[in-house]
Parts: C-alpha cells; sequence; structure tokens
C-alpha cells in the first residue's frame, strides 16, 4: 500500500498498528503506516476533477476533454508525441498494475518514463541479461542465511527495497542470534550500517572496484564453489587485473580488509551479497549489479537456502510473461536527442526533459503523469520544471497538486489507502519468505474521487473515441473495463503455482503464508554477458577528481517526494539537513546549525549544515525528496518543513551510460557558507 514490506496492519478508526497474526510481517509497522489516515483526510488532498487554475470539472467533461486534446496532439505531430511518467505508488496498487500495460498499449507512444530508471534498472537490466527475464531478481534469504554483504542498502530506513521483508529489523538480530554476520559498505554510517557488525565506508560509486576485487581473491585462491558456470572462464579473465591493491586506491577500503571480506563469505555455510539504491543509481549501476549476483553464483550462494534465490508468489506475472513471451528487452530503440536506450519500452527518466523542450520531429508536446512527481524525483528537476511550461497540454492522475502536477491542465484524483482493496501483485515477487494476503477496502473512497484502474482505462477509451492512440485496441479496453481488476487478479491467483483464489483470502484477512524459498527456481544463467564485458573498460578509464561529492539518503518518515503532508511525520528538528565532516565543515568555516549553499553544474540550494562523522571525508549527504516550494510559492501545509530538492543538484548528463538509470551518487558539489 505504502511501501515494499508489505506489513499486516489492523486499523481501528485513525489508529493503525502492526498485525500481530500476520505471518509474515509479525506485527511490524512503522510510522509512515501510521500516517495514512493523515493523507486520506488531508486539506490539502484532492477530491474532485480539478482544473489548473484550481476549478472543478466532472469526471464525463474532463475525460472528454483530454481524449479530445491528446487525440488533437498526436494527429498533428505524431503518437510519440504525448509522453508517459509513472510514479513509484503506482507499484503500490494491484489495479494499476493491472490497467498500465492497456493504457499504454492504446496509448501507443514510445516516450514513456517511469520511476524505474532512477531506481532499480541496473538490477532488472542484470537479471534480462542472466538470467532471460527483467524481473527474475533474487532476493537475499535473510531469515536462513550466516553472513549478509550490504552495499549501498539502508533497510532500517527504507524497511527493505527489491527485499520485500516486514519487519527486518528482527529478521537482522536472528542472523546475529544465529551466530551469523552483518557487513554493510555504505559511504555513509547508515541506521542499519550503525546496527552491523561492520561497517565498510567506501568512496561513493566504487562499488565495482570492490567486488571485482573480491572476484579476484576468490579466483586467485580457487575459493569458487560455482554451480553455474556458463561464463565462468570469461569471468576469471575479466577480474584477473582488477587486484585488492587497485581496489583499495579507488575504494578507500584496505587491501587486507577487502581480502578478509573475501575469506570471509567464502567460509560462511550461507551468505548473500546485495546491493540496493546506493548501488543502483551511480555511474557504475549495472556493473554493480551484475558483479552482485556473480559474486552469489561463485561462491555457490546463488539459487541456494540462505544465499540469493528467488521467490514463488501466489500471482506469478513472470510465468505469464514467459508464457506470453515477454520477458523484457533493451536498446531495441534509442531516445531522440541524446542515444540513450531504452529498458522495457520505457526511455530512461534522465531524458525526458530534454526529450520536452528540445525542438525536432518526435518532441513531446504533451504529458500524462500517474502518481508521480518527477519535478522532485528525477535528475535535474529545476529543467524539468521549466521544460514542463511549454507543454500544450499535460494530464495528472493523482491526489495533489506538487511541484509537476501543478503544471497539468487537469488533475483526475484517484482512492488511496483504507479505500481501496490491496494485494502486493509486485513486491511479493520480491519476498524474503513466500506469502500472500488480500485486504478489503475499510471505507468508501470520497465521492469524486474513482480507483486507478478505472480512471486509466477510461482516460484510454475516450482517446480512443476522439481517434487517437493505437488502432485495434478499444475491444480489449472494453473486455477489461467489464471484467474489472478483482476479477483479472482472481484469475492470477487462480492460474498461480500455489492455485490459490480471492475467496480463500478473503477467509484468511492476515495472510497466509506459503512457507519458505525453494531453490530450483533458476535455469540457465550467463555469468558473464557481452554487455558487462564490454563496460570494464569504461570502468578502468574512470578517475575521481578531489572535491567534495553528494549522496542521496532516506528516512524512516519520509516516502520519496511524498508523506510530508502528515505533521506526525515532520514535526522536530529539519529533516532536511546537509551531512558533512568535521574537516570539511572547518575548511569552508561552517558551523552545526548554520546554512550553506551546496552548488552543483546545474544549480545550488541553501541548506541547514549537520557536522557528523557519519560521512567520511569529501562526501555530504541530503535526503531524496524534499523541496515543496515552487516560484516562492508553498505547495503544501508542511511549507515550514519545506527542504530543498537534492535533485536541483543531481545532473540529468550523469548516467550510467551502459544502463541509462539516473547517476544520482557522487555528485561533484561546492559548499560554502552563508553570510
Amino acid at each position: 500500500m505504502l511501501c515494499e514490506a508489505v506489513c499486516g496492519v489492523i486499523v481501528e478508526g485513525d489508529s493503525v498498528r502492526g498485525d500481530p497474526d500476520d505471518p509474515f510481517s509479525e506485527g511490524h509497522i512503522c510510522p509512515k503506516a501510521a500516517a495514512i489516515p493523515d493523507v486520506m483526510r488531508d486539506p490539502d488532498r484532492i477530491r474532485e476533477p480539478q482544473r489548473k487554475d484550481g476549478s472543478k470539472v466532472s469526471w464525463d467533461a474532463a475525460l472528454d476533454e483530454a481524449g479530445a486534446k491528446l487525440a488533437a496532439i498526436q494527429r498533428k505531430y505524431g503518437r510519440n508525441s504525448i509522453g508517459l511518467y509513472l510514479g513509484n505508488p503506482s507499484v503500490h496498487s494491484y489495479s494499476a498494475m493491472l490497467a498500465i500495460p492497456l493504457f499504454t498499449r492504446a496509448l501507443g507512444t514510445r516516450s514513456r518514463f517511469s520511476a524505474t530508471s532512477v531506481d532499480q534498472l541496473p538490477a532488472m537490466l542484470a537479471a534480462l541479461e542472466m538470467f532471460g527475464h527483467q524481473l527474475l531478481m533474487p532476493v537475499p534469504d535473510v531469515d536462513r542465511t550466516r553472513f549478509f554483504l550490504m552495499l549501498g542498502a539502508n533497510p532500517l530506513a527504507s524497511n527493505g527495497s527489491l527485499m520485500t521483508a516486514g519487519g527486518i529489523s528482527r529478521r537482522l538480530k536472528g542472523l546475529r542470534d544465529r551466530g551469523g554476520k552483518l557487513v554493510v559498505v555504505d559511504p555513509r554510517r547508515t541506521e542499519t550500517a550503525a546496527i552491523a557488525d561492520q561497517h565498510l565506508a567506501i568512496r561513493p560509486g566504487a562499488d565495482a572496484f570492490l567486488l571485482l576485487a573480491i572476484l579476484h581473491v576468490l579466483f586467485e585462491e580457487n575459493r569458487v564453489k560455482a554451480r553455474f558456470t556458463e561464463g565462468l572462464p570469461a569471468l576469471r579473465e575479466a577480474v584477473r587485473e582488477f587486484t585488492p591493491q587497485l581496489a583499495a586506491g579507488k575504494t578507500g577500503i584496505a587491501a587486507d580488509a577487502i581480502r578478509a571480506l573475501a575469506h570471509e563469505f567464502s567460509d560462511a555455510p550461507a551468505a548473500v551479497a546485495y546491493g540496493r539504491v546506493g548501488a543502483c543509481t551511480q555511474e557504475f549501476g549495472a556493473l554493480t549489479q551484475w558483479l552482485v549476483i556473480a559474486l552469489n553464483a561463485v561462491t555457490g550462494n546463488l539459487d541456494r537456502e540462505g544465499g540469493f534465490m528467488l521467490t514463488t508468489p501466489a500471482a506469478d506475472v513472470v510465468s505469464l510473461a514467459n508464457r506470453t513471451g515477454d520477458r523484457g528487452h533493451f536498446g531495441v530503440w534509442k531516445s531522440r536527442v541524446r542515444g540513450l536506450p531504452e529498458f522495457g519500452s520505457e526511455l530512461p527518466a534522465a531524458t525526458m526533459a530534454e526529450e520536452i523542450d528540445t525542438p525536432g520531429d518526435g518532441q513531446i508536446r504533451a504529458l500524462i503523469t500517474f502518481a508521480g512527481n518527477p519535478v522532485l524525483s528525477t535528475p535535474n528537476g529545476a529543467r524539468l520544471d521549466r521544460a514542463l511550461e511549454g507543454l500544450e497540454y499535460m494530464v495528472s492522475i493523482d491526489l495533489y497538486r506538487n511541484e509537476t502536477t501543478r503544471h497539468a491542465d487537469l488533475i483526475l484524483p484517484t482512492s488511496f489507502g483504507f479505500e481501496r482493496d490491496h494485494y502486493d501483485a509486485v513486491f511479493y515477487l520480491l519476498s524474503v519468505r513466500n506469502a500472500a494476503r488480500y485486504a478489503k477496502a475499510l471505507v468508501p473512497p470520497p465521492p469524486g474521487v474513482r480507483g486507478d484502474f478505472e480512471v486509466l482505462l477510461d482516460l484510454a477509451l475516450a482517446l480512443k473515441r476522439h481517434g487517437g492512440g493505437r488502432k485495434g485496441t478499444s475491444l480489449t479496453l472494453r473486455i477489461a473495463r467489464l471484467t474489472g481488476e478483482k476479477r483479472l487478479l482472481d484469475l492470477l491467483l487462480r492460474f498461480g503455482p500455489h492455485k490459490l483464489s480471492l475467496r480463500k483470502l478473503e477467509k484468511s484477512p492476515h495472510g497466509i503464508d506459503l512457507g519458505p524459498l525453494q531453490p530450483g527456481r533458476l535455469g540457465k544463467v550467463l555469468l558473464a554477458p557481452d554487455i558487462f564485458l564490454r563496460d570494464l573498460n569504461r570502468l578502468r578509464r574512470s578517475s575521481r577528481n578531489g572535491g567534495l561529492v553528494l549522496i542521496g539518503r532516506r528516512a524512516l518518515r519520509s516516502n520519496n517526494s511524498w508523506m510530508h503532508n502528515s505533521l506526525r511525520l515532520v514535526k522536530g528538528p529539519p529533516g532536511c539537513t546537509l551531512m558533512i565532516h568535521p574537516d570539511d565543515a572547518a575548511a569552508r568555516g561552517l558551523s552545526a546549525g548554520s546554512r550553506a549553499r551546496v552548488r552543483s553544474r546545474v544549480g545550488a540550494v541553501e541548506v541547514p549544515i549537520a557536522i557528523t562523522t557519519d560521512v567520511g571525508p569529501g562526501v555530504v549527504s541530503l535526503p531524496h525528496g524534499w523541496g515543496h516550494v515552487r516560484d516562492g510559492t508553498a505547495l503544501s501545509v508542511a511549507s515550514a518543513n519545506a527542504g530543498a530538492s537534492l535533485n536541483d543538484l543531481t545532473d540529468e548528463q550523469s548516467v550510467d551510460a551502459l544502463s541509462g538509470n539516473a547517476a544520482f551518487n557522487g555528485v561533484p558539489v561546492e559548499v560554502e557558507r552563508l553570510a
């Protein structure tokens, strides 16, 4: 409903608490779940269709206008002249997940973007190249491992990411109780690093060098125990030059510590390596995710209890995609301006602003956003903010007028929280234990609000009525609209590996435990795909200049670029501060609580200073998702805690050149004291 942890909750009026009878989360809850009622009753929430000037409009009139305007633009400029951006909340709505493929096919545009390319695209690319499907992403079997190596992950703040693990703190305690070890590799001493057995402070963006050096040691000392061997000689040759001594100079981690880490990982009865946001959103994110899987594979920990394993979800969309042949694809076409590759029919979000503001054939003239705020969540948000002003038309499906949707000619509001039924169609694919739970809606949505499935399909049908979109999709849209999302979900469950149904799940409101992860889910594994071997040349040429570099961070009370309207979550000390090491602060005359200007190639922000040894010299950290003031106008009741946007500093030109994913971490910046 909110995040990847899929925790069960008990709701009594405005009180939300963890469900102790949920067999997966066992009563765990975080502050964001308790604040769901805050969003539902938020006075800033949009409760009926709204025009840019704030005036209300009926649903019939809004849909007809949007369909007519979008169809006219496609007739004039071509199908690709309409852009589509899908935000992170879409994956927390099973009805959206079922409607989006139908909607995008009907729209017929190649100008598609989503939060994928500012997050986990490198992990999906590694899955596609190594396992043959973009959603075959293994997860750590945290409940049975004995050695857990985390790179760029902070699950105590995120509650797990590409690792659905309700109650992760309990699971990590279980690791320690059975004599296991947790090692965190991160430029910052995060909340998770603080409770780890060992924290290795790595230089931002150097994870690939560390992993290559670990693999070098394993091959050099004949410690390889690979069960998957296709490409093993090529992998051995690829890591030969990446010695611990070389990696020490690149990572800031001593060569002896790298060798010791390789030995401990190799010797553990069961071990797992796992890389997340910090390992993805960097210059070599795809290489890093490839090497994470390779390390698990060559130590015999891939597809093994306690290692890196695949789930057996009740609604198995991967098996469905395999039957239809839709396993994903990469680089079939490229973006118009910069030539970055598509992935799964989406272009990198870092190209969106230039595709809007650069004239020429194929220029985006209209935009549809669904549950997304890319002005705050994609690199160089200030440029995108300016680009949106030049659109001929824009429609946003969203709860709020925010930094992005303020540009929309129409905002179409959808239901949220306990107003709709819920099944985690995506995140049971990434669960550390197989489980399933279906929750019925508890209250009706406001009268002017509609469901995701209904809005997306009705907008597509309105476009088709006015002659827009792809031909031959109207009948499919009408059949799906009549069938409804609940029936489609029921069919997925019935044809899934556990032969469940909505009726069975409704009889088990606390959820059903479907057992631990099982080995044998992987088939052919390519250990050394050519695209990664070629990209090592780019890594060899890389060098780090002196000066400060910027990294992001997550907070337990913050959910990407929203939830900041919940006053219970933003009260207290400012959440948006720049962490800086004492030595770097002293060199710039900065004191705790003072304000500083942070400047990058693309822009500057002013933020309060937090001096701490949690970041090393040369590294500063600013949280993601803040900056709720545009053109001097506050866009939320929490404007006193508006903060500054990290993405007014990140650079849309800085991407992982292989995958196209945004490289948020390691951005060169200057910090100066404000008078």
